[in-house]
């Protein structure tokens, strides 16, 4: 299976390196969605991870990052999922019937909103014109909005203000965030365009303000071969994004040079903390509540994180997509299952964190099929399993990495590899294709591998019987001695001998 998924993918990569040279990455860019329509019927249903608000109009408002929404068949299997951005308005209530080509949510492609999860007076901080914030009139409305202006651009005594949005409750206290004593409040970065006033009542769903998204995506606009090349890698691209590594609650800490402080709280009281570099875009704001896995800071993704964060599906759901649309942007198909060939053999490998009782060393990498079985030993004896971590291999390193030293020397690094084999007194069981081919024997593989096994087991059986019956013949002729033995024994010949 595994030369079949190779040739598969291979074999269209012909057609790719010859056209990507005349339309570029940027030409090809996918114009920007502002909904989501479905292309089944079905019924919808919404993942765990979405959350949303419902507004003074009567709208659903997601408030979540990661939520999804599910098309689900007659027989509740799902036809299709689609992920909806925070902000989005949603079109259809859950469990209700879809037909192909309804429209489920909808949403400005242009600016990201920040939505207000709760009600009350909102009352400005550190909100100065000419300070922390310049007016800005639109030419075409004539209507006039506030915008947070750039660090670099205001005197030195109001560097370190930070402008927020408070929300206040009738009798003039701080609104607290649901079970907890943090109040509400809502940092602005920079460039947000502020869309309410001070003073002004603040409902559910409502939207504070608009932070305008970046014309140019900082995605990294690599196509064709060399995309697929790093995806199989499992490079860590440059500037990836940054995952939120626990649930919990974003606030902001006190900021460093040209550095932001972001904190995330989790239900326990414990924070997370990582430094932001100031022009990188942050996708939350204060008081936002995150999940773990979800995106805080825009950028590529980076596989090893969603590895740890979102675990071995979603990693899987993530390198087959990004492959497919570089494949589907030349017109070409590819069957998912030649694509999940080869991310299983990057993730076949795994790192030992607690080795318990078993043979193992703590931070060795070991073929996963041996640790499972190595732990069910363990178990079986009452004693303490190996824990571990999955691990991602690029499919170079995952080549190396093999048991079979004859497989991995005629890849790459023949000397390093041989060497590393001959000081470990490593020994290969000739178990696949390449070590086979390479000393000359048949592979073990095709429908003669079934014949000689099941010969393998006939002979060993002849060779087991015939065994059985040579002791088994063998007892018969020493009973048969012990028996004559008694039997001369009883005789008074032999009475007569013994006395």
């Amino acid at each position: 299976v595994g030369v079949i998924a190779a040739q598969s993918i291979g074999e269209p990569g012909t057609q790719l390196t010859m056209r990507t040279f005349h339309i570029g990455g940027a030409a090809s860019r996918a114009l920007v969605a502002s909904n989501v329509e479905v292309k089944s019927n079905g019924s919808l249903k919404f993942s765990s991870t979405m959350r949303f608000v419902t507004n003074a109009k009567g709208e659903q408002v997601v408030i979540s990052r990661s939520g999804e929404a599910l098309v689900l068949d007659d027989n509740g299997r799902e036809r299709e999922r689609h992920k909806i951005p925070y902000g989005a308005t949603l079109l259809v209530k859950e469990g209700a019937s879809v037909k192909a080509g309804t429209s489920i949510a909808t949403w400005d492609p242009l600016t990201r909103p920040i939505i207000s999860e709760y009600a009350g007076i909102a009352r400005f901080e550190n909100v100065e014109e000419g300070v922390t914030v310049a007016k800005q009139v639109d030419e075409v409305t004539g209507l006039s909005t506030l915008v947070v202006i750039d660090g670099k651009r205001r005197s030195a005594a109001s560097k370190g203000l930070r402008p927020v949005i408070q929300l206040l409750d009738e009798k003039g206290n701080q609104t607290k965030i649901a079970g907890t004593d943090h109040p509400v409040t809502i940092g602005l970065q920079v460039g947000a365009l502020i869309t309410v006033k001070d003073g002004q009542k603040i409902e559910v769903g409502e939207v504070l303000a608009r932070i305008p998204i970046e014309s140019q995506k900082t995605r990294d606009i690599t196509g064709g071969l060399p995309r697929v090349a790093e995806l199989f890698e499992a490079r860590s691209p440059k500037d990836a994004a940054i995952l939120a590594k626990v649930t919990g609650t974003v606030s902001f800490g006190k900021e460093t040079k040209g550095k932001q402080r972001l904190v995330i709280t989790d239900m326990d009281g414990e924070s997370s903390e990582f430094l932001i570099p100031k022009e990188k875009q942050v996708l939350v704001h204060d008081g936002q509540v995150v999940n773990k896995g979800e995106m805080i800071v825009e950028g590529p993704a980076d596989p090893h994180d969603i590895l740890h964060l979102k675990g071995i599906e979603e990693l899987a759901i993530y390198i087959v997509d990004e492959v497919q649309d570089v494949y589907r942007l030349q017109g070409v198909k590819i069957n998912d299952k030649h694509i999940e060939v080869i991310v299983r053999q990057m993730l076949r490998r795994v790192q030992i964190t607690n080795a318990g009782d078993t043979n193992f060393i703590t931070g060795e990498q070991v073929e996963r099929s041996k640790l499972y079985d190595e732990n069910d030993r363990v178990i079986a004896e009452g004693k303490q399993p190996a824990q571990f971590e999955n691990i991602l291999l690029g499919i170079t390193k995952a080549s190396l990495s093999t048991d079979s030293f004859i497989s991995a020397a005629s890849f790459q690094e023949t000397t390093r590899v041989l060497t590393e084999a001959a000081i470990m007194g490593k020994v290969d069981t000739l178990r696949g294709l390449k070590e086979n081919v390479i000393i000359g024997r048949l592979i073990p593989a095709g429908t003669g591998l079934a014949y000689r096994r099941a010969r393998k087991v006939r002979e060993q059986f002849e060779r087991d019987r015939a065994q059985m019956i040579a002791a088994e013949e063998a007892l018969a002729l020493d009973v048969g001695a012990v028996a004559e033995q008694v039997e001369a024994a009883a005789t008074p010949e032999g009475e007569a001998e013994q006395s």
